[in-house]
């Protein structure tokens, strides 16, 4: 396979999908264990307080990246963990040090996140991130962590998928904090942004120069009327795109949403800070949406790919509706098509051609059964996920050597996990997890994706 010198390999989990260990060594709450504790908001009622006992599985799983031959790990840090009250906990940063020590020892790169979406509740509790506070609150822990692990840590991400955050968390009320404030969703997104340019501002002060320093974006792959397209790529794309690479906001967002909001939140000097240089921007594709204009008379159609809530999370789009795509689609209900991510690389390349990219998450759910044989020998068959992952890698090929500069794939995900507001219904793991006992079990798709990553390697 054709790919670029020093091209990263890896895979990708998320502290409060897999961490458990909810209420030890400190802790404190964040607003993803008070959301799956109310009754309603998580399918069964489940939630991460044990989620696959990575805490106390830590050892175990970096054996299995190490036996897939991965060059890097994408983890995230819990903030909550890390900084309960503000001030450090050093049991949860010692966890986290003691991971990257043992990646290293591996040969594997740590590639860390600062936010994967688990906001500690009393941050919430004091406005959330419709407040601005919440930004420079978050600068100062990405100081901190910066500080303890700056000197080993191979990539710096500052934010997993801020759309999520802002407006599945704050528009739709579908993920936490499960709010429905459409105003408060612009808010939280332009203090995202600041906040991730206050962060790599902080983490380039304390960090080893070797470091890169990145964000990863859910950058919806668009197809359909072109003035759909349009609406949807500012207030789900170019919101956070344009500002971070330098291009300020979209006048056309601003004009979409000026019924709603005067940008009030918007100060002088905050798109300088956003536009903090990044070295590579992290990419996470899943399947593309199909939009259109809405006729404002027939049903509208959500096939958007998230959870339906109170609100639609795409904010000042209320001429658009989502459609659903003919294929075949995974258990998540999202279309399958590599296509989309082949256009997607190469229409970034193309509008941000000085940004290297790396793909920060891509895979599949799908619902998987053990196979157990007359000799105790348990087997994962998931040949869709292997047929997934193959024919994705194969256009990021494609899109490496249309010239597109993409750095790393790293497969989502390592292990079955708690899936959000889907509990543990859905599973994108290499590794199967019995939740019972927290038995790992290579997949089909481990071996394959171990045996590509050799074919690859030098």
């Amino acid at each position: 396979m054709g790919f670029p010198e020093g091209f990263l390999w890896g895979a990708a989990t998320a502290a409060y999908q897999i961490e458990g260990a909810a209420q030890e060594d400190g802790r404190a709450p964040s607003i993803w264990d008070t959301f799956s504790h109310t009754p309603g908001k998580v399918l069964n009622g489940e939630t991460g307080d044990v989620a696959t006992d990575h805490y106390h599985r830590r050892e175990e799983d970096v054996a299995t990246m190490a036996e897939l031959g991965l060059d890097a790990y994408r983890f995230s840090i819990s903030w909550s963990r890390v900084l309960p009250d503000g001030t450090p906990n050093q049991k949860g940063i010692d966890f986290y040090s003691r991971l990257v020590d043992e990646l290293l020892e591996h040969g594997i790169a740590p590639v860390a996140t600062l936010y994967h979406w688990d906001l500690p509740q009393d941050l919430e509790d004091a406005g959330g991130w419709p407040a601005r506070d919440t930004a420079r609150r978050f600068a100062d822990y990405a100081e901190r962590i910066g500080r303890v692990l700056g000197d080993r840590v191979h990539t710096w991400t500052t934010l997993n998928e801020p759309w999520c955050s802002a407006f599945l968390g704050y528009a739709s009320g579908v993920h936490a904090p499960g709010r429905t404030d459409p105003v408060d969703a612009l808010a939280a997104a332009h203090h995202l942004n600041l906040a991730h340019g206050l962060a790599v501002r902080a983490l380039r002060g304390v960090a080893t120069p070797s470091a890169r320093h990145s964000v990863t974006l859910n950058i919806h792959h668009l197809r359909g009327d072109a003035e759909a397209v349009r609406q949807v790529d500012a207030v789900s794309n170019r919101v956070f795109l344009d500002p971070m690479l330098g291009n300020g906001y979209p006048a056309d967002l601003l004009d979409d949403t000026a019924s709603l909001t005067d940008w009030g939140f918007l100060r002088d000097g905050d798109t300088e800070i956003i536009a903090a240089p990044i070295d590579v921007l992290g990419v996470n594709y899943y399947s593309p949406t199909l939009v259109r204009e809405w006729d404002g008379v027939s049903p509208r159609e959500h096939a958007d790919g998230h959870r339906q809530g109170a609100a639609s999370p795409f904010v000042g789009c209320d001429a658009v509706e989502f459609a659903g795509q003919p294929g075949p689609h995974t258990a998540m209900n999202w279309p399958i098509d590599a296509t989309g991510m082949e256009e997607l690389l190469l229409r970034l390349h193309r509008d941000y051609p000085h940004t290297p990219m790396m793909v920060t998450e891509n895979g599949a759910a799908f619902d998987d059964v053990v196979d157990v044989a007359p000799d105790g020998t348990a087997h994962v068959r998931d040949d869709r996920r292997v047929t997934y992952l193959r024919d994705h890698i194969a256009a990021v090929q494609r899109a490496c050597e249309a010239g597109a500069d993409v750095r790393g794939y790293f497969a989502w995900s390592l292990l079955d996990n708690f899936e959000w507001a889907y509990g543990y219904s859905r599973r994108f793991g290499l590794v199967h997890v019995d939740y019972a006992t927290g038995e790992r079990t290579w997949k089909d798709s481990a071996h394959w994706y171990r045996d590509a990553i050799a074919r690859a390697s030098p």
